[in-house]
């Protein structure tokens, strides 16, 4: 994967008909690289229906990502809800590769009652399985736990890339956004190198060559974040972050998650290749 792609989390609100198929459709006709196919309330796309996603997609050139269900817990205290996870995860990822998608992101859970060191010890020994199963069946898809913007929920820089250090097929998703609104910081050239020079610490400099990315404007408060924003509505420095992806030669899916969707997308991609 050379350099960076460009896409819409879901179908490109400009679409006339909204499905999968259309919205590939419309994400080429934009110029747009690729698109995130939103499971976050259920899996709604049965097996028959993935193969002609996959067959668009790679014919028209859309890199494919998915987001699982956004009600997963891996660290929930009833054992149903985490074996609730561990199949709604190993279906979202299922269904995602059987469209072409090589990436799967998910909200490993919250912290609760926990310390953040038990947390991560109950979510790292409750996905372990699914990536197992993933692996062991052939599904060439990497599950990628989100950087988090909620105070409350697992996913601090530090232990989502000790997560994927420790499970193999885990790669981690970038949301510097969400970073930002988590520790009021984070929002510069310096601070944006940080978070990746740490990336490669961990995982490795060929890690910065497969990035999953999220990007948005973003409201928040001491608690983290509120709500996604445009981008001319929030203090996000998207034009730094492009810069410091470029400079340290980041490859991989830039996703944006603004409220007005396909238009930030385009701006990202506009912005990111009229770099000086």
């Amino acid at each position: 994967m050379a350099g960076l792609l460009f896409g819409t989390a879901g179908i490109p609100y400009s679409t006339p008909k909204h499905t999968t198929q259309n919205g590939i459709h419309r994400v080429a006709e934009l110029g747009l690289d690729g698109m995130e196919i939103e499971f976050v309330r259920g899996v709604y796309m049965k097996a028959p229906d993935t193969n002609p996603v996959r067959i668009l997609s790679e014919l028209l050139r859309i890199k494919l990502s998915a987001h699982a269900p956004y009600y997963l817990n891996f660290n929930a205290v009833e054992e149903n809800k985490v074996k609730m996870s561990q199949h709604l995860l190993y279906q979202s990822a299922k269904t995602a590769s059987l469209c072409g998608a090589g990436s799967l992101v998910f909200h490993p859970g919250f912290y609760l009652t926990d310390s953040p060191s038990a947390a991560y010890e109950a979510i790292r020994d409750n996905i372990r399985p699914v990536a197992e199963r993933l692996q062991k069946e052939g599904f060439p898809i990497s599950l990628r736990p989100e950087v988090s913007g909620k105070v409350t929920q697992f996913g601090d820089l530090k232990e989502t890339m000790a997560l994927c250090s420790e499970i193999p097929g885990l790669l981690p998703t970038i949301d510097f956004s969400h970073y930002h609104a988590r520790t009021g910081k984070f929002n510069s050239y310096s601070e944006f190198s940080f978070m990746l020079t740490t990336m490669a610490d961990y995982l490795g400099e060929s890690a910065l060559k497969n990035m999953h990315i999220h990007i948005s404007g973003i409201d928040y408060s001491p608690r983290g974040e509120r709500q996604h924003l445009n981008l001319a509505e929030s203090d996000f420095n998207y034009k730094e972050l492009l810069l410091c992806l470029r400079d340290k030669g980041c490859a991989g899916l830039v996703i944006c998650e603004s409220p007005n969707l396909e238009e930030d997308a385009l701006l990202l991609k506009e912005t990111y290749f009229s770099l000086a």
